[in-house]
């Protein structure tokens, strides 16, 4: 992905676009470049990924919301790495090229095993416990393997031999003259329902698909010093594969909940604390609120309203880095009245001043 350019640009599309206008410019742009329509043109052949990338993310509401609010960085955080070569963007996009490209797709799409989706799930957690880390139980809607036919979509358990009235495609086509050239239709297989296999050896349980409903439990393990809205990558915990292929991802979105006094800032954590006027003038000591409970704060003599005072070590470690600090921002308390002696002193201050 490193040096593409912005995928709103590559696509041509406005940062609101629809689904459907994605879907309209990944579509002709693709089909501009398609490998078909320029074999051994290398430039084309980038272009070729360039949009497909775009489109992956922007099609994505999930990929698109962490690009559209982090860039390639947010991209980076949920392991995403963009296509590396042109037999994976047929696989993911290959009905985008059935109607101009028709078997060339469909004849490898049938044959090859395909990775699971990859799931999404949220979770929300204190902001003490994203300080110290912890773990959740997600409780998922996920699909599982067929345990009748062992996932192959068979009802020998082995993988059938292909469909003799689309020669294992899953896909048919017919050709028509439309505004003066000849355009290729594909549709869904009439006789094995698109799965690619003979009719007769679908598995009942789940129609020929290798997979059906199930819920599953995840312990998830969240690591010291998460970020709010940091997204986790659990390899292998999406949707199973098909045909043997490899499981997707499960994607979590940490939510941290505000803290009443504290306020992360990177891995410092900020503060306020009021100090009355003589500890302000003469030094002193006041408690402080800190991720490890309450702490002893010491005030220098002459300290001004809005200094900012440093508590080493009682930041948040990212990553097993060393933690921050605490930086606390001093507010002066004022006395609203003041006694006859208050007000005695406080004049004989403002005279020595002079």
């Amino acid at each position: 992905m490193t040096g593409e350019r912005d995928y709103y640009e590559v696509l041509g599309v406005p940062r609101n676009a629809s689904a459907e206008e994605l879907r309209k410019a990944y579509r002709r742009l693709a089909l501009k470049y398609h490998p078909d329509k320029n074999p051994g043109d290398k430039e084309a052949e980038r272009k070729f990924k360039e949009v497909a990338n775009a489109y992956e993310v922007l099609r994505d509401p999930e990929k698109r919301r962490l690009y559209d609010q982090r860039g390639r960085e947010g991209l980076e955080d949920i392991g995403f790495q963009g296509f590396g070569s042109a037999e994976d963007i047929f696989s993911a996009f290959g009905d985008i090229f059935g109607d101009f490209f028709g078997k060339r797709y469909y004849s490898r799409q049938a044959r090859a095993p395909a990775r699971g989706q990859d799931l999404a799930a949220e979770i929300s957690i204190s902001f003490l416990e994203s300080v110290e880390g912890t773990k959740r139980t997600l409780r998922l809607e996920r699909e599982k393997p067929c345990p009748d036919c062992s996932g192959t979509g068979d009802a020998s358990g082995h993988p059938s031999g292909p469909c003799p009235e689309c020669s294992g495609t899953g896909r048919v086509m017919r050709r028509g003259r439309e505004l003066g050239g000849f355009v290729s239709v594909s549709s869904v297989c009439p006789r094995c329902g698109g799965t690619g296999y003979g009719r007769g050896e679908l598995c009942r349980s789940c129609g020929g698909q290798g997979v059906v409903a199930g819920r599953s439990t995840i312990e998830v393990k969240i690591p010291k010093g998460v970020a709010d809205g940091q997204v986790l990558r659990l390899a292998g915990q999406g949707s199973p594969g098909r045909r043997g292929g490899p499981p997707g991802d499960l994607l979590v979105t940490v939510r941290v909940e505000p803290h009443p006094e504290l306020v992360r800032d990177g891995s410092d954590i900020r503060v306020r604390a009021k100090i009355p006027l003589a500890t302000a003038l003469l030094g002193g000591k006041v408690q402080v609120p800190t991720i490890k409970g309450r702490a002893m704060l010491t005030v220098p003599a002459g300290t001004q309203p809005g200094d900012v005072l440093r508590m080493a070590g009682l930041g948040v470690s990212e990553g097993g880095a060393p933690p921050g600090d605490e930086l606390v921002e001093i507010e002066v308390e004022l006395p609203r009245k003041l006694t006859p002696r208050q007000r005695q002193l406080v004049e004989e201050l403002a005279r020595a001043g002079e």
